[in-house]
């Protein structure tokens, strides 16, 4: 099979590479881009623990050719982080106990942040049904649903003390309308 380059952004950064047409996004990332949060699972896209964004999506990486990133961006846990400070997401997420062993953490937490762009304030059915690809093994799910509450509160803290023009990253730059509209920032 042919290299194809590919042009594309990784947690903020323009890339351009040459990428074996039949190369994972998982395999590319973890041996080509160094991204060791992207963790290899099942490989068939039923644990979630290779949860990246593309473009935003959840998507499971072991089934996303690395040629298909054409002019997309990939956001993985390691682009959460602003200045060397947590997301609001993985502090709650180690403050609720969700984080065990730690092997399904990054796809969790990805998984948590297309949430969060989806509803804004989830509840506990909405969290449900959107982290249901994502497979963990030691924490049960409680602790997970709790975690991304407590980060709703959390983001919700920022908001009001800093305004409404916050950024969080990861999180769609239509979030703050969409946090507004689901839930009076007082």
């Amino acid at each position: 099979m042919k290299d194809i380059v590919v042009n594309f952004t990784l947690n903020g950064r323009q890339c351009k590479k040459l990428v074996p047409a039949n190369k994972t996004l998982l395999r590319f990332l973890r041996e080509d881009m160094y991204i060791n949060s992207v963790k290899e699972g099942c490989n068939e896209g039923e644990c979630g623990a290779c949860t990246v964004l593309l473009d935003g999506h959840p998507v499971n990486s072991c089934l996303v050719l690395a040629a298909e990133l054409e002019g997309k961006t990939v956001l993985t846990v390691e682009g959460l982080t602003d200045d060397d400070r947590l997301h609001p997401i993985q502090e709650a997420f180690i403050e609720a106990g969700a984080v065990q062993c730690g092997y399904c953490t990054p796809g969790m937490i990805m998984s948590a942040v297309a949430c969060l762009n989806l509803y804004g304030h989830p509840t506990r059915e909405q969290i449900r049904k959107e982290m249901e690809g994502n497979i963990c093994r030691c924490t049960g799910y409680t602790r997970i649903a709790d975690a991304i509450l407590l980060s709703v509160e959390k983001m919700d803290a920022i908001v009001a003390e800093q305004g409404a023009d916050v950024a969080f990253r990861g999180i769609d730059k239509n979030f703050v309308e969409k946090w507004n509209a689901s839930y009076e920032v007082k």
